[in-house]
């Protein structure tokens, strides 16, 4: 038997075969350098795109705020003219009754 077969190949612990040429290697790291650039612009765009997602957000919950606000506020003017109506006719009841019994009129 031939014993350069029984041998495992240079670099066969390392899951590589270092033996390749430095022409292989420079190919080697140019593959995953641009591999790693795609995955940093990748990783910035997703940034960026979340980030312009948390403004848009952020403005949506603002404008709902602004919304919220001005219904509420519309809502307790109303509701103070609504019971200025009622109070100052109750007060003119209350003024007329008072009135009757004083002169004299209808004290039903």
């Amino acid at each position: 038997m031939d014993e350069a077969k029984l041998e495992p190949p240079v670099g066969a612990a390392l899951s590589r075969d270092i033996s390749r040429s430095n022409w292989d290697a420079d190919a080697e790291i140019d593959r995953f350098i641009e591999r790693r650039s795609r995955t940093l612009r990748r990783e910035n765009q997703q940034q960026a795109e979340e980030a312009a997602w948390a403004e848009s957000t952020r403005k949506a919950n603002a404008a709902r705020e602004a919304e919220l606000r001005e219904q509420w506020s519309s809502w307790h003017l109303g509701q103070a003219a609504r019971h200025r109506a009622v109070l100052e006719d109750l007060a003119a009841h209350h003024e007329q009754r008072a009135e009757e019994l004083m002169g004299g009129g209808d004290a039903a």
